[in-house]
């Protein structure tokens, strides 16, 4: 298996963009060593401007690299696979798919026989470096997750878990940007209905909920450990908690995390 830095990323939209800057900006690989695909090439002027070799065409990007990253739309995802199978190397390449749903046995019955792959599913906070990342791998692909797991430990953190965590992992960690960035949204309009302008509130609330991630990752205790610092008897605070969850807060967010797991098992169906 080849261990140059070369890579390149089919289907570069949101996620593969995220994951194209985050390399580049954490160092690990030049702009020159990722190639980006995408239909509508037009879309990727911007990243072309800055270096990045960028193709419509699949196979010269899977023949320009040793690691292929798949990041199409799950409906996109046999026909990508069908195109280029014929120009993986077991030998040399190794790849990665962040489709959503898509299982190692549904990826590997269309690829060459013995090619390692790994799914991972990152999210878009990637491009800053502050991805949670789960990856997993089959037998095959077992030898190939440590190259991997560095290339995505660059771009925040990174857990390997079995496969069929993979699907509560998108609903979690990639769906979930957008959960915690409504969070902060409400919060910043809260604060705007207490006096703040909005730009101000917008900083206070994001700032504030960084604050809050850093002390359960930092300090490394459960969330109601620090809530309790800072809850006093008859005092604001928990008069605000209370207020929120008597609205459904906790309950709203549990399920739409279920929800969004379920409809991210749906999303790729195997054709056969």
């Amino acid at each position: 298996m080849a261990t140059s830095r070369t890579l390149t990323i089919i289907g570069a939209g949101n996620i593969g963009r995220a994951l194209a800057q985050g390399l580049v900006a954490k160092g690990i690989n030049g702009p020159g060593e990722v190639t980006l695909t995408r239909r509508q090439l037009d879309r990727l002027d911007d990243l072309a401007a800055r270096g990045f070799a960028t193709t419509s065409d699949n196979l010269a990007g899977v023949k320009a690299s040793d690691t292929i990253v798949v990041a199409v739309e799950p409906q996109q995802l046999d026909g990508v696979l069908d195109e280029i199978a014929p120009a993986l190397d077991p030998n040399r390449h190794v790849l990665v798919s962040v489709v959503s749903g898509a299982a190692i046995g549904n990826l590997a019955a269309r690829l060459p026989q013995g090619l390692p792959v790994v799914r991972a599913m990152p999210n878009t906070a990637m491009a800053l470096g502050q991805s949670m990342t789960c990856l997993a791998a089959n037998d095959v692909g077992a030898a190939a997750l440590p190259q991997i797991a560095t290339m995505f430990d660059a771009l925040g953190e990174t857990l390997v878990v079995r496969e069929e965590m993979m699907v509560p992992a998108t609903a979690l960690c990639a769906c979930g940007i957008a959960y915690f960035l409504r969070v902060i949204r409400a919060a910043s309009q809260g604060g705007i209905e207490i006096g703040f302008h909005p730009d101000d509130a917008l900083k206070l609330a994001a700032q504030t909920a960084l604050g809050a991630a850093s002390l359960v990752l930092q300090e490394g205790n459960h969330p109601e450990r620090q809530i309790d610092h800072v809850t006093t008897p008859r005092g604001c605070t928990i008069a605000g908690l209370n207020e929120m969850e008597h609205a459904g807060l906790s309950s709203a967010m549990i399920k739409g995390i279920v929800t969004a797991a379920e409809k991210a098992a749906s999303l790729y169906r195997d054709d056969g």
